[in-house]
This record gives structure tokens, sequence and C-alpha cells, in this order.
């Protein structure tokens, strides 16, 4: 029979929290959020610089902010380390939300030993990388660092192994965004690299793999750090960066813009946001916008701008590469990711960064579930000894894997020129593309009517009387026949010719049919893109 006897009461407690135990807590949560020191956080705000916190406080919601760690140091003991500890040790790590949407979120520093890179900081870091991946979050990276910490030697060139192959297993599961607040330098290059975007605030960020000092020394040239790798510099010159900003505000503005248009993670859809631009909308002002002519320039944002929600276009790299655009955008709520080729810059045509920015940014929106808006205008690969000796064929050949590659809805519309094997690559419907339009002055052919005029009718034209009028009667022939979007349309390559005016209702239905779109590629460890 069990026993039903009442057990005793327990004993009190011997032990309960104490003032004492809240002084220390309160002391130590005091100590760790001042970082390295009252004055050293004056010094960053004269540089005009926020610090770590602030940062965070301003990308994150208002009292969302989680940190982990916060107690962490480091443990070196060489050079007298064991006595300059740092509460946190130089990085706050932790996890919020941007818009009700949950991220993480690491911020180096700079106050505690220049913001420098540890084992015990390296393994802070990775921590909220590893946890963003479980639960399917984005992940923010505020840098603003010195670089490996010297006295630690090898532990701190591993914590940047170990962060860059969390990069890496983590792309194209989760978003990563980095934001370059201060110095990046050496090694410490190469996560933000290896993430999706990177934003870098002018006057006060710079990166390079080595500096000016190594520079002057090994090759003899002189060069300030701006010029070398400031943000106008990375900007424009070397497309390593994708946006730019005047200031931490705003440059932390645009991060929580870019996470609007993007999906926690690649098993999710973008976010829907509601508008009230209707969607069937006409554009009257798109029947004159483009010029008949084909030589004659436009600017395509305009297009663009013109059949998006709002006019608002969240442009990538615009001072790289500008001969094509790439950006985010909404129709009838949907987030898309814009390509779109310039005529207003190089005729649009396309060359090795033009080919390796848009290929960067398609893998991306196919990554995340993006639907692909391409915008056509161009009248081939540029031509010239530094590109076929740059490897034009190769780079080119990577906007076309990434196009053929993405399995998203892919929509493209041809405003005007789309001539040869630009033709093919720029989301034609022979790689995939699931909906392609045309304006009635498209052009589709495998060159202009004057190049393929000299080819074909060579002869006749050397052989007539008057050799400048038979040349522009077969142009117009040429023209008639092949220059126009009729042709591409009866073999079925186009699915429609339509009034310019209508191209937003146009897009917005073919999106809405497209919304459950699945297709796959063949099962494979991963694809070979000629990088």
């Amino acid at each position: 029979m069990a026993n039903t006897k009442s057990a005793p009461p327990s004993a009190a407690p011997s032990s309960a929290v104490t003032p004492s135990h809240m002084k220390r807590l309160d002391d130590m949560n005091a100590k760790a959020l001042l970082g390295g020191g009252a004055d050293r956080i004056k010094k960053q705000h004269e540089g005009g610089k926020l610090t770590a916190r602030e940062r965070i406080d301003l990308l994150l919601d208002p009292g969302s902010f989680i940190e982990l760690d916060r107690f962490v140091t480091h443990r070196a003991t060489d050079f007298g380390m064991q006595d300059q500890k740092v509460l946190g040790d130089g990085v706050v790590t932790g996890y919020g939300l941007v818009d009700g949407r949950k991220v993480f979120v690491f911020a180096q520093d700079f106050t505690v030993f220049g913001g420098s890179l540890s084992g015990a900081y390296a393994a802070k870091i990775c921590k909220v990388m590893e946890m963003a991946m479980k639960v399917g979050a984005p992940v923010i990276g505020l840098n603003d660092s010195g670089g490996a910490r010297i006295q630690e030697g090898v532990e701190s060139l591993a914590g940047y192994a170990d962060i860059f192959l969390q990069n890496t297993l983590a792309s194209g599961v989760v978003p990563q965004i980095s934001a370059i607040m201060g110095p990046c330098a050496g090694g410490a290059v190469y996560s933000p690299a290896i993430t999706d975007f990177i934003l870098m605030v002018e006057g006060t960020s710079y990166m390079f793999i080595t500096g000016p000092d190594v520079i002057k020394t090994v090759t003899h040239e002189e060069v300030t750090k701006e010029d070398l790798g400031g943000a106008h510099t990375h900007a424009s010159k070397s497309g390593v960066c994708h946006l730019t900003a005047p200031d931490d505000r705003t440059c932390i503005a645009q991060i929580r813009e870019m996470l609007s248009f993007m999906p926690s993670n690649n098993a999710e859809d973008p976010p829907f946001k509601a508008t009230q631009d209707p969607p069937l909308r006409e554009v009257p002002a798109l029947d004159t916008m483009i010029p008949v002519e084909s030589n004659k320039p436009y600017d395509v944002k305009d297009v663009i701008r013109a059949v998006v929600d709002d006019e608002n276009l969240f442009e990538i790299a615009p001072d790289y590469a500008a001969n094509i655009v790439v950006g985010f955008a909404r129709i009838g709520g949907r987030s898309v990711g814009v390509v779109a080729n310039q005529p207003q810059v190089l005729a649009g045509v396309l060359d090795i960064d033009a080919s390796q920015k848009a290929a960067r940014f398609v893998r991306f929106c196919d990554c995340f579930n993006i639907p692909l808006v391409t915008f056509v205008d161009v009248p081939g690969f540029l031509p010239g000894t530094d590109q076929e000796y740059g490897g034009i064929i190769r780079h080119g050949a990577k906007l076309l894997f990434a196009f053929a590659e993405a399995t998203v809805p892919k929509v493209t519309v041809i405003l005007r020129k789309a001539y040869g094997g630009a033709y093919d690559v720029m989301a034609s419907k022979h790689i995939r593309a699931d909906i392609n339009l045309a304006f009635p002055t498209a052009e589709i052919a495998v060159m202009g009517p004057e190049g393929a005029v000299n080819i074909v009718y060579r002869k006749e034209i050397e052989k007539a009387a008057d050799p400048a009028a038979t040349r522009a009667a077969f142009i117009a022939d040429y023209r008639d026949k092949f220059a126009n979007p009729y042709k591409a349309a009866e073999l079925g390559f186009i699915d429609e010719v339509i009034y310019p005016r209508t191209l937003r209702a146009r897009l917005h239905r073919a999106l809405e049919m497209l919304k459950d779109k699945r297709d796959k590629n063949p099962p494979k460890k991963h694809t070979n893109i000629p990088l």
C-alpha cells in the first residue's frame, strides 16, 4: 500500500539572492557597458563614429536587443595580457528585432583593444552565427577593428578562420550584411567579402589587405588609406562595397531598408508590403520615354521607377559598373530583384564588371526566393583587347550561368535592343525565363541592321550604282524583317508584345501567376560557376 503520510515541509533555503549579489551583477553590467572607458568613448565620438552599443541601438527596434556573452574575457597570458581584461572583450553580440523581425548582430568595439580580435572574441561571433542558422535569421556585422590581436598570435588567426567558415556555411541560408564603420584590414576583410552585401561609411572606414606603409616598402607606391581602401574607392573602382553612407546613422538606416526586401532565410518568401500604388495602373509616360533611335541614350532608372511601387528603387552598387543597374523594388507589394541595362552609360553594353555585378546579384536573389525582373536594352558585349585579355568570355559566362541556374520566377521585358549573345544572356526564354515581354520598339537580332547589312550585302552594295542608297534600302528591309519583336514572337521566344503603358500591370500579373512556381536543378553537390 502506498505511503500516504505527508512529507515534512522543506527547509527554508540557506541562501537567496541578496543585495550584495544584485550589487555585484549591477557593477559588472555597468563595467561591461562602459567598454574601453569614458575617455575612449569620447575619442570615438570625436572621430565622428558611434560606439558599438549605440550602433546596435540604432539598428534594432527599441528595447529589443538581448545581449549574449557580455562577461566573456580573453584567455591570453603573454605580454601581461592577464592583467588587461575587459568584460565583453571588444565585441558586442546578441539578437533583436528589425521591423519586428528577428536578426542577429555583432558590433566590434574599437574602444576595447582597438576592436582587435581574440580567440574568445571570435567564439562570441561564431556563436551568434551558428544560432542564426539554426533559427533562420539574418546576421548583421558592424565592423570597426584594428585586426588580429597580436598578443594572441595564431589563436587570433584561428579565430578569423572560424568566422570565415561560419560565413561560408551561412551563405545562401540566411542573409549576411556587413557594415564597415572603421578600419578593416588584413585577414579581417575576408569575412565581409564572403557576406552578401557590404556597406561603408565615408571618411571613417577603409578596407585593404595591406596598408599604405607596406605597399610603399614593397612596391614604392605612395597612397593614402582613403585612396587605397576608402568607401569611394571600393564603391566605384573595386566593386567590393555595395553602398556608401556619409555617417553611421545613414549607414544603419540603409541596412534596415535593405532587410525589408529580404526574407529571414532561404526557406521563406520575402515579406509582403501593402501599397496604395494600384498594381494595374497604366503608365502613359512609357509610350514616349524610350527613344525609337537605337543609338539614343535614356535613363533606364526612369523606366524602372515608373513601374515599381511608389517609384522606390533601392539600387545596389550604383557607382560601380553603371552600365548595368541592379537593386530591389516592389511590384504589387511583392519584393523583386531588378536587373537592367543602362543605355545612358556605355550604351548599356555588357562588360567584365557589369557581368560580375549582375551575376552576384542574381545569385543572391535566387538564394532567397526573390523574383527577378530584367529590363533589356543591350547592344552586345564590349569589344577590345582589354576585355578579351581580362576574360570577358569567362566573366560574361557568369551572368549567363547565374540566370540559367536561377529557379525563382523570372520575368523579362525587352525595351529596345537585344543583340547577339547578349540577348541570350539577359534572361532570355532559352535560359528558363518564365515570361518574356517586348515593347513594339524592340529589336531582336544577331546584330544591328547597319552591321548586318554590311556583312550580308557587302558585294551588292559595292557593285551598286548608288552604294549609299542601296545600303539604306537594305537596312530598311532588314529592319522591317528582323529588327523588331515579331519574328521572336512568331517563334514563341517572346510571350507577348505589349503596349509600353501596360508594363506595370503585365509585370504584376506575371508575378502573381508565378508566385507558386516550383522548379529545381538536377541533383548535384554544387555547381561550378566559371569564377
